[in-house]
């Protein structure tokens, strides 16, 4: 039982540590899946995560900081939106843009408002998401497997993932069975043939570039509100990064990339896990090493698992409509 009891441990802490991943990598099928490649994924995840942080901590509401979260997010997005799309820069070096931006606007303005080297105060009560306790659960608990499963992995997390489940399934729907999704992957992948029917290659790119923005505000705001107690400065920590990558191992398709960034998540969880431990005949483990291995993983799993990845025919190229 004692390894039975391991084992919920380490799921519990990879569902949560998955949340932001599977929100950034969300952003990202959107936003490719229209042709605009979105490298500026953990830029907007750490606007979104400052912004959050700093409306909660002055309006004690945790539903207040998602909005500005999800505000400042759109914002950024809307930035590489109209430097992609609008004026048909590249894609890339927005993204990579956006990053640097936002590092640098969250420490600065972190500092000047609150003195704190770019932290934003403790948030406490209603200015977090608490964790959701699902109807009889401390008895449920007690039952031998099925209980610490209804009551640490389905029960016990806050809004915020579930938000990250109910992303995609409408996700993989929308993008699949709608005639929005429809056209939005053609735009990707044939933009010339959309135009030709009458549709906007540029307002699809834009709505899909504004719902990756939201997207990532939910996965910013889940970072300081959720997961942490406040803003700390680049405490995305590659999540963005991460995600772009477990993108391309899905294939840009919704479950997949849900599933992939749930292994990556159970990943970071067995790298906490294993700080301290001490291997016969080698000693303790070096922290470095530990903090490594996610990103040792996410290398290893793209370079010899993957397999092919073609990606949409039209990412990260402009469209220019023809005369």
């Amino acid at each position: 039982m004692e390894i039975y009891a391991t084992l919920i441990a380490i799921t519990e802490s990879g569902l949560r540590l998955s949340v932001p991943l599977i929100f950034a990598c969300l952003a990202g099928l959107w936003s490719e899946r229209s042709g605009v490649v979105d490298i500026g994924l953990e830029g907007k995840m750490l606007a979104a995560a400052f912004a959050a942080a700093a409306a909660a901590s002055a309006t004690n509401s945790a539903v207040i900081g998602l909005a500005a979260g999800i505000i400042a997010s759109v914002g950024f997005a809307l930035i590489h939106g109209f430097a992609a799309i609008s004026q048909r820069g590249n894609q890339i070096v927005s993204g990579v843009a956006i990053n640097m931006l936002a590092a640098g606007l969250t420490a600065l303005v972190g500092n000047a408002w609150y003195a704190q080297g770019g932290r934003t105060p403790p948030l406490e009560g209603d200015a977090r998401f608490q964790p959701l306790t699902w109807p009889g659960t401390e008895s449920i608990d007690q039952i031998p497997v099925i209980g610490p499963l209804y009551a640490h992995i389905l029960s016990g997390h806050s809004a915020l993932a579930y938000c990250a489940l109910i992303a995609t399934i409408l996700s993989g729907f929308v993008l699949a069975r709608t005639r929005f999704g429809l056209r939005l992957r053609a735009v990707g992948e044939n933009p010339a043939a959309v135009d030709t029917a009458g549709v906007s290659v540029t307002k699809l790119r834009y709505a899909a570039v504004i719902i990756a923005g939201v997207l990532c505000g939910f996965g910013g705001a889940y970072l300081s509100l959720g997961q942490a107690a406040g803003f700390l400065t680049n405490m995305t920590a590659g999540k963005g990064f991460i995600a772009l990558a477990a993108l391309i191992f899905a294939k840009w398709r919704a479950w997949p990339a849900f599933w992939t960034c749930l292994l990556f998540g159970l990943l970071d969880a067995v790298a906490i896990r294993l700080q301290g431990v001490v291997v016969p005949g080698i000693g303790q483990i070096p922290v470095q090493a530990i903090q490594a291995l996610p990103y040792l993983m996410t290398v290893v799993l793209l370079a010899g698992f993957i397999g092919k990845a073609i990606p949409p025919k039209a990412s990260g190229l402009p469209y220019v409509k023809e005369r």
